[in-house]
Formats: C-alpha cells, sequence, structure tokens
C-alpha cells in the first residue's frame, strides 16, 4: 500500500483582515503535494505568501479556505502529534541554556528520561557536526553554529517532516554555501521530508528534489521544476551546466508570474496584521 504524502494542500487559500478595509488576499488557492523523502522549495517574490503557506502547513497560521494535510491527518493534529520541526531564519535559541540543553528542550517537554535525552543529544551533535560545543551557550557561537543547532533541535524527536523558513537568508554568502552542503547531508541521513522557503533561485536549485515557483500576491503555484541533478551535490554541482538551465528555468517563470514591487505587501506585515487580529 502506498505511504501517504507527508504534505496535502488542496484549494488551500489565505485573506487577511486590514482594518475596516477590503483585506488582502495573501494566497489563492493553491493544491499541492509533497511525497515523503523529498527536499521541495518554495519560492517566489517578496509577499507572494511562501511563509504565509509553510505556516499554514505547520498550524501556525488558519487558512481561510482548504484544507492541509500532514501524514494524512489535519495539521492541527500533526502539530499536536508532533510530526514536525520547525526553523525559523532566527535561530531562537535560549541564551540561559547551553548547546546541550537547547536541543533537549523538545525531549524534556515529550516527557524523555534524562538517559535517553542524553544519548539523543549526542546524536544530534554528531549529525550537525558540533560535537564538543553542547557545553557552550548560543551567545559563544557563530550565526552558522546557532543555525546548526536549531536544526539539531527540531530532528531531536524523530520529525518525519521538516519546515525550514529562509534559515541561511542572514548568512554571509560563504557559509550559506557550506550550510547548503551540510543541510543535504543531515537530509539524507535523517530520512527526513523538508519543505523549505528561500528567496535564492541558486539555493534552491541546489539543495531540492523540486521547487515550487509561487506569484506575486496573492500567491499561487505558477510552475513546478523537477531539479535532475545527480546526488549527492557538491561543489561541483553549481559549476554543471544543467544547473545553470534549471536557474534560468525557475527564472523565466517567476518573471512571467511576477508584479511590480510596489504592488506586493510585504509579506512579514501580513503575519503581523493576523497575530494582531
Amino acid at each position: 500500500m502506498p505511504r501517504p504524502a507527508a504534505v496535502t494542500l488542496r484549494g488551500v487559500s489565505k485573506h487577511f483582515a486590514v482594518g475596516a478595509g477590503p483585506g488582502v488576499t495573501a494566497l489563492a488557492p493553491i493544491d499541492l503535494d509533497v511525497h515523503p523523502g523529498e527536499f521541495v522549495s518554495l519560492i517566489g517574490p517578496s509577499g507572494c505568501g511562501k511563509s504565509t503557506l509553510l505556516r499554514i502547513i505547520g498550524d501556525l497560521v488558519p487558512a481561510t479556505e482548504g484544507q492541509a494535510l500532514v501524514n494524512d491527518k489535519p495539521a492541527h493534529q500533526a502539530r499536536l502529534d508532533r510530526d514536525y520541526g520547525i526553523v525559523f531564519q532566527d535561530p531562537v535559541l535560549y541564551d540561559w541554556r547551553t548547546v546541550a540543553r537547547n536541543i533537549s528542550l523538545p525531549l524534556e517537554m515529550l516527557g524523555w528520561d534524562r538517559q535517553r535525552r542524553s544519548t539523543r543529544v549526542a546524536e544530534m551533535l554528531d549529525l550537525v557536526e558540533l560535537g564538543g560545543f553542547e557545553g557552550h551557550y548560543p551567545w559563544q557561537l557563530s550565526g552558522g553554529m546557532q543555525q546548526r543547532v536549531s536544526i539539531a533541535r527540531a530532528l531531536s524527536f524523530s520529525p518525519a517532516l521538516l519546515l525550514m523558513d529562509e534559515p541561511f537568508g542572514a548568512l554571509d554568502e560563504m557559509t550559506r554555501e557550506r550550510l547548503n552542503g551540510e543541510l543535504l547531508r543531515i537530509w539524507q541521513q535523517s530520512g527526513s521530508t523538508i519543505v523549505f522557503v528561500t528567496h535564492s533561485i541558486t539555493e534552491a536549485v541546489f539543495l531540492s528534489t523540486r521547487v515550487v515557483v509561487m506569484s506575486a500576491r496573492p500567491g499561487r503555484v505558477v510552475g513546478i521544476v523537477e531539479v535532475d541533478l545527480t546526488q549527492p551535490r557538491t561543489v561541483d554541482t553549481r559549476e554543471d551546466p544543467r544547473f545553470f538551465r534549471l536557474v534560468t528555468e525557475i527564472r523565466e517563470r517567476l518573471r512571467r508570474g511576477g508584479a511590480e514591487e510596489s504592488q506586493i505587501l510585504p509579506e512579514e506585515e501580513l503575519l503581523l496584521v493576523e497575530e494582531e487580529r
């Protein structure tokens, strides 16, 4: 019997109320399936609803219409069942907790005993190559190292799905490219499904098995590009002629689905509107 899709979206749309006005439609109805073991990136212009869509999958923002399923169950139930981990652009680590205790936080909430937590934290530190830093505090680490701690924490309870919202957006280009390679290694070793939001076309092509291209607001899917580059991806992948052809294809799809920047309400403002309601 085939496994259910890791993520199923059917007619998912989002409308934000803005004061007494007509409001803003952030997402047009979207249909999408993400299969187990895939690495799917969402890319589109600023304000197109990429982060909103990710938050709907993660049950952090409700859809106005449509249905979001994770592992064949409603997104809300999947959150209660801890079917996924989430990594944001900001690592969101607790400064007063060591690296080890930041990673172990979800396990403490799940009621794991100390020995089991310690074993799992050691496994996660090895996975993200931070062995020896378990006693350090976040403020003693570089930005890239902090993000690896955030990834380790999100994977600590072995979620089937990892949601990542521009996790490397604030990093310099060299660090970002290095962490791209490390993320692929972690994805392959952990066996998780990843849905990844990015503004970078080259990052999306390098990381993904498929790239979902979204239009300007209201966000809708204007194309899905299969990334058929060989695995594992390496530094040489970025020099492959096929890599450049895929980058060009995605760029053209973005242009066809684009709009003037002045017509786009920044997505951060939309999320603030929702949080204030």
